[in-house]
């Protein structure tokens, strides 16, 4: 069985004041991913709390073709040309899953 294939991104916004509509629409996108794309494992999306001008992904999919399936799907493409003007750059980062210690289904001892 393959590793999970992970995606990091790093969105900087061309202002803090376009977090809240950006985020209106990341977050449309990843409840979509997460709810209808079935490689699709996880899909969270996070702001640092010393930068609220930037938005950071952590993405989880079976493997490297069900993330190539997520940027063909509708909402991807909406979310894409709906939040273009509103990022200022995107780095993204494919790593390999190699020890998944904290997954949904652990459970604390005790």
């Amino acid at each position: 069985m393959k590793e999970p294939f992970v995606i990091i991104v790093e969105i900087n916004l061309r202002s803090h004041d376009l977090m809240d509509e950006f985020l209106k629409l990341m977050n449309e996108n990843a409840i979509a991913s997460a709810k209808q794309e079935i490689g699709c494992r996880r899909f969270d999306v996070t702001v640092p709390n010393d930068r609220k001008d930037q938005v950071i992904l952590y993405e989880i999919y079976d493997d490297e073709a069900a993330f190539s399936t997520h940027l063909k799907t509708s909402h991807y493409l909406e979310f894409s040309a709906a939040s273009a003007a509103l990022i200022e750059s995107r780095t993204i980062r494919a790593c390999s899953l190699v020890c998944q210690g904290s997954g949904p289904t652990t459970q604390p001892k005790g």
